[in-house]
């Protein structure tokens, strides 16, 4: 499943850098998570960081995309052009 920035977000710079997938970009009032880019971490780290380093706690599952672990690590493969 891919992540949602939900509209209590303060734009605090927090989560954009931590993106190993570069999904996270400024809307045009608070950031927003592509869910094409978004794999929740798999590939890169044990748990999202965006989630980690939002002092807020803004960033949840998107019901509109949910996907398996599988799903998001052949994304992960992916967006990056490592092997399976």
């Amino acid at each position: 499943m891919a992540l949602l920035i939900d509209d209590s977000c303060i734009n605090c710079d927090m989560c954009e850098p931590e993106c190993p997938n570069q999904a996270i970009t400024m809307g045009e009032e608070i950031y927003e998570i592509d869910s094409d880019l978004c794999t929740e971490c798999v590939g890169h780290y044990d748990k999202p960081t965006c989630i980690s380093v939002c002092p807020i706690d803004c960033i949840d599952p998107d019901p509109a995309h949910q996907e398996s672990d599988d799903e998001l690590l052949l994304r992960y493969h992916l967006i990056t052009g490592k092997p399976i």
